[in-house]
């Protein structure tokens, strides 16, 4: 079971996850946190003391790096993140190992309450004897994304103390604030340099994903009339119950993220804040067709447009903004970069699968942007909470898949 990747993946992974690095939506600034550069900075000393080339910490707070070609072929991309999802704790990770896992529950030293079952992750039952990497329970562990920063360094590693494998120019960038939509700075693609690329922030093995939600954001201001409640009576405008009305009009059968799975697409309420004289609310919109997601925002403003109508004293404001795109409108015109992956998966005797994540990666705004770019696998689980785990194999599987691709991009065409 043990591979020649496995020790190292192990070592960065367990290094980078106890790194705060979580993003923050509601921050101007780029990056949106400050210590998303104790990340960056690190791998800028790793990559320099393993000989890469042009390693940079950009203004932006991208790192990038070059591993130069030793034959002929595209430039290639390989991302990763550093940030970690600000929806749950993330100060103080203390990654631990189960080593050869056996089959059964694994619990959490610091919260008892917790289990992680084969039970409700099928996937666990799969990876009897693999060494499992968990939190211990009061955080997340980080593997999305720092599973993909450990198995990009662990790769550029090799290739640069192995200069007699055959593979093209190499581009590597990690990014910040992929978890918040804020990853790809409009100077990324020109600075990347890449014909096309990959982002390792995938889950299950054989994962070759080419198709993303496209995505919208919303922002709901509800103004009301504050007076002395002792004196409201007929003057008073509540604005925590038109919010309410907002929220309970939303249609509570087939577009909440609770209630979706598949292609379908959601209407989903982020965050409320505020009083009773003033309210705002955050929304996210998704959907895999343009045309369903321009329904859910006409959708949220036609609800907002009824509230408003229902009490015209009110100001209510409902403001839509893009976010990113589904991979698919691009990549379907040319999927030589699908294809090359999915072929050096089956090298690996993995047949590739290929679903459409319910999510989005700093992917979908490169491709947008002009780089092609789908996301492979790296073996995270139970992402976003404190159940998060990872096999450290499934690194090694994703790290030699890395490499396969790299290696057939430089094959001379028959």
């Amino acid at each position: 079971m043990t591979t020649a990747f496995d020790a190292e993946l192990e070592a960065r992974l367990t290094r980078y996850c106890v790194i705060d690095s979580q993003s923050d939506e509601d921050s101007p600034s780029s990056p949106s946190t400050a210590i998303q550069l104790d990340m960056a900075r690190l791998l800028v000393s790793e990559l320099t003391a393993m000989g890469a080339a042009d390693v940079v910490l950009t203004d932006y707070g991208t790192v990038l790096a070059t591993i130069p070609g030793t034959a002929d072929g595209p430039t290639i991309g390989l991302l990763a993140h550093v940030d970690t999802a600000p929806q749950f704790n993330a100060t103080g990770v203390k990654p631990r190992i189960i080593r050869g896992y056996n089959g059964g529950a694994i619990t959490y030293p610091d919260d008892p309450t917790l289990t992680l079952s084969p039970d409700a992750s099928p996937y666990l039952a799969t990876k009897v004897g693999h060494d499992i990497i968990t939190a211990s329970g009061t955080t997340l562990l980080g593997a999305d994304d720092k599973a993909g920063v450990a198995v990009l360094m662990t790769a550029a590693r090799h290739l640069l103390g192995n200069r007699s494998l055959a593979h093209g120019p190499v581009r590597l960038a990690f990014t910040p604030d992929e978890e918040i939509g804020r990853g790809v700075d409009p100077r990324l693609p020109k600075d990347l340099g890449a014909d096309f690329a990959y982002t390792f922030d995938g889950g299950q093995v054989g994962e070759i994903e080419y198709e993303s939600f496209s995505a919208d954001g919303a922002l709901v201001t509800i103004k009301g009339v504050s007076i002395h409640p002792g004196l409201a009576k007929g003057k008073m405008v509540n604005a925590i119950h038109l919010a309410a009305k907002i929220v309970a009009a939303l249609p509570q059968q087939t577009m909440l993220p609770e209630l979706t799975d598949g292609v379908e697409g959601f209407i989903h309420a982020t965050e409320m804040t505020g009083g009773s004289s003033e309210m705002t609310l955050k929304f996210i919109l998704r959907d895999f067709e343009r045309d369903g997601l321009a329904q859910k925002g006409e959708i949220l403003r036609q609800i907002c447009t009824a509230v408003q109508t229902a009490e015209p004293r009110a100001e209510i404001t409902c403001t839509i903004k893009p976010q990113y795109r589904n991979m698919r409108y691009w990549l379907e015109s040319d999927m030589t970069p699908v294809d090359l992956a999915r072929d050096a998966c089956r090298d690996l005797g993995i047949e590739p699968v290929s679903v459409p994540i319910r999510g989005g990666t700093d992917g979908s705004r490169l491709t947008e942007m002009g780089v092609p770019c789908p996301n492979i696998f790296t073996g995270m689980q139970e992402i976003h909470g404190p159940l998060e785990w990872i096999s450290v194999q499934d690194m090694a599987v994703a790290t030699r898949l890395c490499l396969g691709l790299l290696e057939r991009a430089a094959r001379p065409k028959a």
